[in-house]
């Protein structure tokens, strides 16, 4: 649907609040409205309190905590593997993708500024890329085109370290390539203490930060913005920015496309040492561990149409395709049980560069981050802050 409605509709929609006085004060006129708390609307409003402390910027979100693919996601510090860029390389200019590297990068960089690399206990242990034994033909593309797309990454961090380099399977894998890529920049982050850390910073800022609130349509009308939700009434602002990534889709038609991304983990695995992330299949897997468990994900390709969906739930086919992967190909010769699962969105494009624009005099976006949200948000939002300030 497109987000649009009458503001004799909405009128409607405020003379039938039943509302108190006291909660019409919570929502009296904001300054920056911004939908969505993930990692690009909380360092939105960061950004916004740190040029405009005295702003009115209010958060909200449909979940009662920030609820899309931010916390859902398997905490990757990353900027892409080898097969990914050399699949970008089909779509994208060279100069395009030491751009997008270096977006990435950096804003992994700013992410830790905000929040400190130990509080959101950032670990730089190496990401690895191995490839299946079906995929002997990937695999010589992507080692004949090794020093190329080093090179690129060099350019991009602007170093002369090298950042890829080939490594034999140490971890026992089976069905896969003897060797694989490691990228030596790589990581991973706890993505509970990340997002915990990025609240608790709004809020110190001042940034008001309002859960449980579903949009349903707004309108603009000379300087200001009305936002009606589903069950909390009419919101005001002078200035209204999206940052709801891959369920901006169910706002505004044809900006961004939804890609639902599944996960697993299992139970405590006793003995477990995989230092490192892991990525299979250019990227379509991924995996690695946390407390002595696996998270594993993945799996998008082998339903495209289905998996490009705002609806989070977990499917029998995919998560059976992970269940394998994890018994036949991580751990052959380990007994594992299977303890959560999970779906998160991810928003996504023809380009996997993010949309940051102006869609009207008053409203503004900031989404399309291409599963790198973690490296891409801190960037996106502060841009989409000073894009909405400049205005």
């Amino acid at each position: 649907m497109t987000l649009k409605c009458t503001i004799n509709e909405l009128q409607s929609a405020m003379n039938t609040n039943t509302a108190s006085y006291w909660e019409s004060y919570l929502t009296q006129q904001a300054d920056y409205l911004i939908v969505g708390a993930g990692i690009v609307g909380l360092t939105c409003a960061i950004e916004l309190k740190k040029h405009q402390p005295k702003a009115r910027v209010l958060i909200l979100e449909r979940g009662p905590w920030p609820s899309g693919a931010s916390i859902k996601n398997a905490g990757f510090a990353c900027f892409g593997s080898v097969s990914e860029i050399v699949a970008d390389a089909d779509h994208h200019t060279e100069q395009e993708l030491i751009a997008l590297i270096r977006k990435r990068a950096r804003g992994l960089e700013q992410l830790k500024a905000i929040v400190g690399s130990s509080t959101m206990n950032f670990q730089q242990v190496g990401g690895y890329e191995y490839f299946l034994d079906t995929q002997a033909e990937l695999y010589e593309g992507c080692l004949a085109r090794l020093k190329w797309a080093d090179d690129l990454a060099k350019e991009a961090l602007e170093t002369t370290e090298t950042i890829f380099s080939t490594v034999n399977n140490e971890f026992g894998f089976t069905q896969v390539m003897d060797k694989g890529i490691l990228n030596h920049h790589e990581g991973h982050i706890h993505t509970g203490r990340l997002m915990e850390a990025l609240v608790k910073e709004a809020s110190s800022k001042g940034v008001l930060f309002y859960g449980g609130v579903e949009v349903a349509s707004h309108e603009e009308h000379k300087n200001q913005v009305f936002l009606n939700t589903h069950k909390h009434g009419v919101f005001k602002t002078r200035k209204l920015l999206l940052a709801t990534n891959g369920y901006t889709a169910k706002l505004l038609d044809n900006l961004v496309e939804p890609a639902r991304a599944q996960v697993l983990i299992t139970r405590p695995i006793p003995g477990l040492k995989l230092k490192g992330t892991f990525h299979l299949d250019q990227g379509y897997y991924y995996f690695r561990e946390i407390d002595q468990r696996i998270l594993l994900g993945g799996g998008r390709n082998l339903d495209f149409d289905s998996e490009r969906t705002t609806e989070e739930r977990t499917t029998k086919s995919i998560q059976e395709a992970l269940e394998r992967l994890l018994r036949e190909v991580i751990l052959p010769h380990t007994s594992v049980e299977v303890d959560q699962s999970w779906a998160g969105i991810m928003g996504i494009g023809d380009k996997k560069s993010p949309m940051i624009k102006a869609l009207s005099p008053n409203i503004y976006c900031g989404v399309r981050l291409g599963g790198m949200g973690v490296a891409l948000g801190t960037g996106v939002g502060s841009s989409l802050a000073e894009l909405a300030m400049k205005a």
